[in-house]
């Protein structure tokens, strides 16, 4: 693959995209792509996507003395931060403090490299969950942003609960802040402007990005074209592609068009396709996960998803309707238990998060008034009794009240003899109606996977591992932080701690002439 010539490239008419990323290098004779005979602006540093990530590296690089610009192909910034949960991994934060857990950022990467599957590049890890406080503590100061104070969240696969939780329960409540603080230096993301190619030289280094301005989603054609020039870096913060059945499926067999997703529509493949194209090495692509807790009668993640988790798995019991038991740890990571629920659908078999009054008290804290909404919605039901509940959604009654005899006996003794879970201290015993059910389906929720990056958030050639001269990647967009499962809440974390690594080198290198 690496003998695969620049010459011999362009005479061959049919060449895999794997080819072409692996047969051009930093030692080309030729440009990779001609040079425009004009550039029709120029900046430091071009960013490529406007969620937890980009914003993030382009705050940086401004406050280093760059000059910045922010891109996003669709109407509206964010991608898939602004719809995320808002929950961030904090090891050590003053809510934990508060609730007297113990934690430390080694207790976290163990975490995260045990539930990876040993895929994790250990020293990234380590690096992220040693910034996760100071970088938490960056949102609070530099951005304004509002946490719940009261408590912490667990999601699956974590020893303790550490998740950090935004007060308006949306990623949003960190997006709309890094936006205002972007604004206040003097740089306002560009929406519906498309990144059509990454220009790489015949010296190797990426010199700027061709786009469609006036781009309308999902027309590749749309808009006008124009030339970026990023004297000093291009950073690519995309995000992932989800949405892209074709693209997904072609990584990940199983992942067809049954399959929904919790991803906006433009968490589509073309920057990753185009990452490939200029050399970028591509990691891990094929591991992609599977949201667990998401309800099949909305759209997207919706909102039920922090009643099956924030509700039923942390004080609750998820169960399946033939026989009303346990079928998975609930605080299992994301893989375990979308993995039971999909094994389950495929026998006809449908599975339920379960909580009584006393579990979503917790989640009316730090969501308030988001029970009244799922109700409203109809994606959670209320019934008076658990024998009305049973009836309502046919669950084997005998089955539930067992299951839930079984968690009580848990909550009593601290120890779950069935899963050997953790019992949140906070728990107490189920029984105090009335009672709240939703039904869960797997969705495509993130890609693990991405391009090969160093400590420095530089993107790192197919051909040789090293840096490419003038290019950053962070968040979804780069790969080897989750492994094999991303833990919950740590894309936050990731995408905001290597974000700003990236915008800081980003600004950092030398201008090209």
């Amino acid at each position: 693959m690496t003998d695969i010539s620049r010459r011999n490239w362009l005479k061959t008419a049919a060449v895999s995209s794997t080819l072409m990323a692996g047969g051009i290098t930093a030692a080309s004779a030729k440009a990779v792509d001609p040079m425009p005979s004009k550039w029709d602006e120029t900046f430091d540093v071009v960013v490529i996507g406007s969620g937890f990530a980009g914003l993030a590296a382009a705050i940086e690089a401004r406050l280093a003395g760059a000059s910045v610009c922010v891109l996003e192909k669709m109407r509206t910034i964010g991608g898939n931060s602004i719809i995320n949960g808002g929950i961030m991994g904090v090891p050590g934060s003053p809510m934990q403090k508060r609730e007297g857990l113990e934690d430390s950022p080694e207790l976290m990467a163990e975490d995260m490299f045990r539930e990876g599957g040993g895929l994790n590049h250990r020293e990234k890890v380590l690096h992220m969950c040693k910034q996760a406080l100071p970088t938490w503590e960056w949102t609070v100061k530099e951005l304004g942003v509002e946490w719940v104070q009261e408590r912490v969240a667990q999601e699956g696969g974590h020893s303790v609960p550490r998740c950090a939780i935004t007060k308006n329960g949306s990623g949003s409540g960190i997006v709309l802040k890094e936006v205002e603080k972007l604004k206040s230096l003097g740089v306002v993301p560009r929406t519906r402007v498309f990144m059509e190619k990454i220009i790489r030289d015949a010296d190797g280094r990426v010199k700027g990005v061709q786009v469609r301005e006036g781009y309308k989603f999902p027309d590749a054609k749309s808009g006008k074209v124009k030339f970026i020039a990023a004297k000093r870096a291009v950073v690519l913060a995309h995000g992932g592609f989800g949405a892209d059945v074709k693209f997904r499926s072609i990584q990940d067999p199983k992942l067809t068009e049954k399959l929904g997703t919790t991803c906006q529509p433009g968490a589509t493949s073309e920057a990753w396709r185009e990452s490939a194209r200029i050399g970028c090495h591509m990691i891990q692509t094929d591991w992609i996960q599977c949201a667990p807790w998401t309800a099949p009668s909305e759209k997207g993640m919706g909102i039920a998803l922090f009643f099956a988790q924030g509700a039923a798995a942390m004080f609750g019991v998820w169960v399946e309707d033939k026989n009303g038991t346990r079928f998975v740890d609930e605080l299992a990571n994301r893989k375990v238990r979308a993995d039971a629920i999909m094994n389950l659908l495929n026998q006809g078999v449908h599975c339920y998060a379960v909580a009584d009054a006393k579990g979503v008290e917790p989640m009316g804290v730090s969501r308030p008034g988001l029970l009244e909404k799922m109700l409203e919605r109809k994606c959670v039901r209320r019934y008076d009794t658990l024998e009305a509940l049973a009836a309502g959604e046919k669950i084997n009654l005998e089955g539930l009240k067992k299951s839930i005899a079984e968690w009580n006996d848990a909550v009593k003794t601290g120890h779950d003899k069935h899963y050997n879970r953790y019992v949140n201290k906070k728990a107490v015993p189920m029984g105090t109606g009335p009672w709240y059910v939703s039904t869960m389906v797997p969705k495509v929720h993130h890609c693990m996977g991405g391009i090969y990056t160093d400590m420095h958030a530089h993107a790192l050639d197919i051909v040789n591992d090293e840096p490419i001269p003038g290019l950053y990647a962070a968040g979804e967009a780069s790969g080897g932080v989750h492994g094999a499962v991303r833990l919950g809440s740590c894309a936050v974390t990731d995408c905001i701690v290597y974000g700003r690594i990236a915008g800081q080198n980003a600004a950092k290198e030398t201008p090209w002439s």
